[in-house]
């Protein structure tokens, strides 16, 4: 998510005119009540398309900086990006019992929510959220 900004747009004009999918607009709508409830705070527009909660600051050891939002989801044309995920070792255990995946770089793809544990979900973002507060300078210090 490297450049990505957060903007003014509107999440909810952003579902109703980018998703075109009935059963992905509806995932998108859960996702965006869940991540809301789990990091509390407001959904925001990051960029063109990630929909993101809260932010944090980071600054690799190359001297490259930027802002990303904690955890974050889009919901792109074939799938979803769930960027929820932090590399340790209890987030690596819990993808054992995650369901229907795909792992990228830094997210991970799933087609639809029914292919997912929820409460694993739950639980990878709450680890993510307990990492970045640890290890950056993050809105998710309360």
């Amino acid at each position: 998510m490297a450049k990505t900004i957060e903007t003014e747009v509107s999440v909810q004009d952003f579902i109703n005119s980018y998703v075109e999918n009935d059963q992905k607009k509806e995932d998108s709508h859960r996702l965006i009540d869940l991540m809301k409830e789990w990091s509390g705070f407001e959904p925001k527009m990051w960029g063109p398309t990630i929909v993101g909660f809260g932010g944090y600051h980071y600054k690799y050891a190359s001297g490259h900086e930027g802002d990303a939002p904690i955890i974050a989801f889009s919901p792109r044309k074939a799938q979803f990006s769930l960027y929820v995920y932090s590399q340790t070792e209890k987030s690596d255990l819990l993808l054992n019992d995650f369901g229907k995946f795909k792992m990228g770089k830094s997210c991970i793809y799933v087609k639809k929510l029914a292919d997912i544990d929820i409460s694993v979900l739950e639980k990878l973002c709450k680890e993510t959220i307990a990492y970045l507060n640890e290890h950056h300078e993050c809105s998710c210090h309360k």
